[in-house]
């Protein structure tokens, strides 16, 4: 499989990105900073098998992502790129009155509108990371103690993850009910629906069958215990889970399994991950 990486510089894209590589495949990462690896082993070990490979850029503008899909199309035989690995999240700063906020506040809509309008074909496989509470249902399911975190510490990522789902359900078909999922703000995405017209988005619905959508619970830094306490591991659902947390590790577990093993069964998706 050759895989096309944007926000694999570090966390759940950077250890998924591992387990590809691990298990044979091609990985193009798309890097602002193309010295993040330098100090890597693993990665530089890939690096001169000519197995993973670093294209300079910036998911924000729409030059660097059709840059980095012909580049990823280029590393394989084929010249085809099978799976876009979407995992961008951004570095958030506190604010007292605010909590955490990304800037610009569209980071992940806006990287992943110039990933989906330049994509090569809509057969492309596409895995991105969401969250649990996004939506108005969702946010209901939370643990009590919880909420409060969502709606204060992480209101802002969020706002721009809601962005991100409510454009992917428009390519994949899938239904959007204002009164339990909410809108985006304009900041994010303009509620005059103008981001339909982008240039080289995929029509409405096209991509049903070859996108997965996985909200993980409160992430943490912990380890994969899909590997060290399967009998503890993580949980996934279609539904509400109303689950605490669960590690980035894990999630990557999960990524590299549904890609490698369990696409047909996952393909057309949006399902949430817990403890």
């Amino acid at each position: 499989m050759n895989i096309l990486v944007i926000g694999g510089s570090r966390n759940i894209g950077y250890y998924a990105s591992l387990r590809f590589l691990e298990a044979g495949q091609t990985v193009t990462f798309l890097l602002r900073n193309l010295n993040v690896f330098d100090k890597d082993e693993k990665i530089q070990s890939y690096i001169a098998a000519k197995k993973a490979f670093l294209v300079k850029g910036d998911a924000l503008a729409r030059s660097d992502v059709q840059h980095a899909w012909a580049s990823a199309a280029a590393n394989s035989a084929s010249g085809v790129v099978d799976l876009l690995l979407f995992t961008v999240g951004g570095t958030p700063k506190f604010k007292v009155l605010e909590g955490f906020v990304i800037s610009p506040p569209d980071l992940v809509t806006h990287s992943l509108l110039n990933a989906l309008s330049t994509l090569p074909s809509p057969s492309t496989k596409v895995i991105t990371i969401s969250s649990t509470g996004l939506t108005h249902s969702s946010h209901a399911a939370l643990p009590l103690a919880l909420k409060p975190v969502y709606a204060y510490l992480l209101a802002s990522p969020h706002r721009d993850k809601v962005g991100a789902e409510r454009l992917v359900s428009h390519l994949a078909g899938w239904p959007w009910k204002s009164a339990e999922d909410g809108e985006p703000v304009d900041e994010v995405l303009d509620s005059e629906g103008r981001w339909k017209d982008t240039e080289g988005l995929p029509p409405a619905g096209s991509l049903s069958d070859s996108i997965l959508v996985i909200r993980p619970a409160l992430l943490t830094d912990g380890e994969c215990l899909a590997e060290k306490k399967p009998k503890k591991s993580y949980r996934v659902s279609e539904e509400e889970l109303g689950g605490w947390t669960v590690s980035r590790r894990d999630v990557a577990h999960f990524v590299a399994d549904a890609a490698l093993n369990k696409w047909d069964e996952l393909k057309g998706k949006r399902v949430s991950i817990a403890y």
